[in-house]
């Protein structure tokens, strides 16, 4: 999620566990510990691909986590004992601070290495928009108002008030999911599609109307569900180039890791010259956020690896777009243009492109 959610929940966390000793203190101690695990992105994997798919990797391991929260907690026993609670309850409020923010994360689409370092897949949950102002809400009114009265009863009843509301907010995102899940698959069988791959996430700041996703070798087929719809989803076939791009990047070590960070929900263009690899999890039609060239293609059609990995220019969000998918959210009948706004992601960048 955001940083400021990140640092909402801590704030709240901290404040629930030890704000009735140390009052508005432990918002702030909580906020800072909140966004802690997200300071791996002042790091330099190497290069662009790296930077991508190493964040939410050690920084976010329980594992690791664990183990941080223990000597943090015993530097603070050590240096500021207090006699109030136990040692316990300070190392379980830490950990409970690191473990919320993780959790958290994994019910997004970005995925998340709980298990660094083991190689598992990430876990991406993909129920939850990263910026959901229906989560992020009441924990900034608990923490304002915990500043403002302080963290008596009171401020304690709203640090856990929102803890408790957000917590089923983010588990009701889950029959969002399933909804979405569901109506993928009937699609699918109605078209006689056999994916390979799919992928459902809510589109932006909502969890009413949903992005469903599905690879079939050198195609994919996109379309968008609501809890509103009365039928199955119209999926819009799509090329992948998959094939086509496959022998120009089968030694490229970052290919091989977008595949696993992405579990292979990836497209390829070919613009200018280059193999443009394409997270489709991410963003919208039209704009996804997380693009990468990967390999250049002479005019003799010899190829050869990109070394130092960049990303693609991206275009400037439209943000018109999120119109659109309101109006979508509410009417089945509108028809948003998913292939008109795909079919952009083969051209080179204009003017308007900004580098990220």
């Amino acid at each position: 999620m955001d940083s400021l959610t990140q640092a909402l929940l801590g704030a709240s966390v901290g404040g629930a566990m030890l704000g009735r000793w140390h009052g508005r203190k432990t918002l702030v101690a909580g906020a800072v510990l909140g966004t802690l695990p997200d300071m791996d992105v002042v790091l330099d994997f190497g290069d662009a691909v790296a930077d991508m798919t190493y964040h939410r990797g050690f920084s976010h391991s329980l594992f690791v986590l664990t183990g941080l929260s223990l000597v943090l907690a015993w530097l603070v026993r050590r240096l500021r004992p207090h006699p109030d609670y136990s040692a316990t309850r300070l190392w379980l409020t830490v950990w409970l601070i690191f473990v919320t923010h993780v959790l958290l994360d994994t019910f997004t689409s970005y995925g998340t290495q709980v298990f660094w370092p083991l190689t598992s897949a990430p876990v991406a949950i993909s129920s939850i928009f990263i910026i959901d102002p229906l989560y992020t809400v009441p924990l900034l009114l608990a923490v304002v108002v915990g500043l403002i009265i302080g963290l008596n009863p009171t401020g304690m009843r709203w640090q856990r008030i929102a803890l408790a509301i957000t917590t089923l907010y983010l588990f009701s995102t889950l029959a969002g999911k399933h909804m979405a899940d569901y109506r993928l698959d009937r699609a699918l069988a109605l078209a006689n599609v056999q994916a390979e791959h799919r992928f459902t996430s809510p589109t932006p700041f909502n969890t009413l109307l949903w992005r469903v996703v599905a690879v079939d070798g050198d195609n994919y087929y996109e379309g968008l569900t609501s809890w509103f719809d009365p039928d199955m989803p119209e999926l819009v076939k799509l090329t992948r180039n998959f094939s086509d791009a496959a022998p120009a990047l089968e030694e490229s070590p970052q290919h091989q890791r977008l595949r696993w960070f992405t579990r292979d929900i990836l497209r390829y263009d070919l613009i200018e010259g280059q193999w443009v690899v394409t997270d489709l999890r991410l963003g919208m039609p039209g704009y996804h956020p997380f693009r990468f060239a990967l390999a250049t293609v002479a005019d003799d059609g010899e190829t050869s690896l990109i070394a130092n990995v960049e990303m693609w220019p991206t275009p400037d969000a439209d943000l018109s777009r999120l119109t659109d998918l309101f109006r979508r959210a509410l009417d089945n009948d509108y028809r948003f243009p998913i292939a008109a706004l795909a079919g952009t992601l083969d051209k080179p960048p204009t003017q308007t492109t900004a580098n990220r």
